[in-house]
């Protein structure tokens, strides 16, 4: 079970890590720092949008819209954050 569990800590970190990557990408290519126009960065942009876009669009379903700022990764590191102390909590 420990195992199992193990496994499923590590995906929830790579889930987590993706969500910084695509936010921290977002700033920077809103301040012009990256460029969509360069096609690596706008493989990886696309690719860790269309990854992360279900999860998101559910979660903008049921929050209400803030004045253009996107509270929904903010909610999916909250609750990747509080699996990931469910699983430790339970590991042993």
């Amino acid at each position: 079970m420990t195992s199992l569990l193990q496994i499923l800590l590590v995906a929830v970190q790579i889930l987590r890590w993706i969500v910084l990557v695509h936010v921290i990408m977002s700033w920077l290519i809103n301040f012009q720092v990256l460029n969509l126009r360069q096609p690596l960065v706008a493989q990886i942009w696309y690719g860790l949008t269309g990854t992360l876009n279900p999860l998101y669009s559910r979660i903008r379903k049921m929050i209400p819209l803030s004045g253009g700022i996107d509270f929904a990764p903010l909610i999916v590191l909250f609750g990747v954050y509080a699996v990931e102390v469910l699983i430790r909590n339970n590991m042993y």
